[in-house]
């Protein structure tokens, strides 16, 4: 009987999704963007006045990092005065999804130290 030789490449992390991931938890307002359009505050105004020490800049270079990774989409409404809205997409649906998950493991952890 001849052996069966299995051969395994080494396994890497995505590059693009890991990418994504570092980059929002690295952003100390994505997570409360997120917060604030589960809430209904799309609004780029009311988002700054809805979180103390957030800033119109910081928001704004929070927003378009989001963006970039398709998490986010910008509405502008054809109006005047101008009106901008934004909301998640749906890939942005599916990448919460994954951060719950993280964060789930986090309360795992969490209690995992606790009970030592």
């Amino acid at each position: 009987m001849k052996a069966i030789e299995n051969k395994f490449l080494q396994k890497t992390k995505p590059r693009d999704s890991s990418r994504m991931v570092e980059t929002i938890y690295g952003c100390k307002w994505s997570l409360s963007v997120y917060q604030l359009l589960d809430a209904g505050i799309k609004r780029p105004g009311e988002m700054v006045k809805a979180i103390d020490g957030l800033t119109t800049k910081v928001l704004n270079d929070c927003l378009k990092k989001n963006i970039e990774f398709g998490i986010i989409e910008r509405v502008a409404f054809n109006e005047i005065p101008p009106r901008v809205e934004y909301q998640i997409t749906a890939f942005g649906e599916k990448f919460l999804v994954v951060l719950q998950h993280i964060e789930a493991l986090q309360v795992d952890i969490d209690k995992q130290a606790d009970g030592r």
